[in-house]
């Protein structure tokens, strides 16, 4: 299966996403509830990687997460993300999150998510993805490592479908 889109850069994916933290979105302690920030993670990761194939996507993985810091209520929630690796029907993307204090623009990184979409026809059928261009040391560093992950997510698979 190969694309008929052209290969794309990482810098053709990459999307922010800004949020201000409201009291629904919180926990008794005025802090934003994981699990929102688990569904922002995903949508941005998907943004990302609709922008580089263009196609229906699916989640397929998320790596280990962890939360660093709180973010309060009233705090913005910033996240980037970003494709780092295309194989031939399925792509990695980053997400880091931070938080921005409204009054003062302290901000900081609360945490990193790298997540596996696959992409998919409208009957859940795979579909070829373009690939990516890498260029910059950074992003050839960024793909060897989302290889590796991959690699270890794969086989984490084969030993539970046994």
């Amino acid at each position: 299966m190969t694309s008929t889109l052209p290969p794309r850069h990482p810098a053709d994916s990459a999307t922010e996403m800004v949020q201000v933290v409201l009291p629904n979105d919180a926990n008794p302690l005025g802090f934003i509830l994981g699990g929102t920030v688990m569904h922002l993670i995903d949508i941005a990761g998907a943004v990302a990687c609709h922008r580089h194939t263009r196609s229906l996507l699916v989640t397929a993985a998320v790596d280990g997460l962890q939360f660093l810091h709180p973010i309060k209520v009233g705090d913005l929630i910033i996240l980037h993300s970003r494709v780092t690796a295309a194989w031939s029907t399925s792509l990695e993307v980053e997400v880091e999150v931070f938080s921005e204090e409204t009054l003062t623009g302290v901000r900081r990184m609360t945490s990193r998510a790298y997540l596996t979409f696959v992409a998919v026809d409208r009957d859940g059928a795979r579909l070829p993805i373009p690939g990516l261009i890498l260029e910059s040391d950074d992003e050839k560093r960024k793909a060897a490592e989302a290889d590796a992950r991959r690699a270890e997510r794969l086989n984490a698979r084969r030993a539970l479908e046994r």
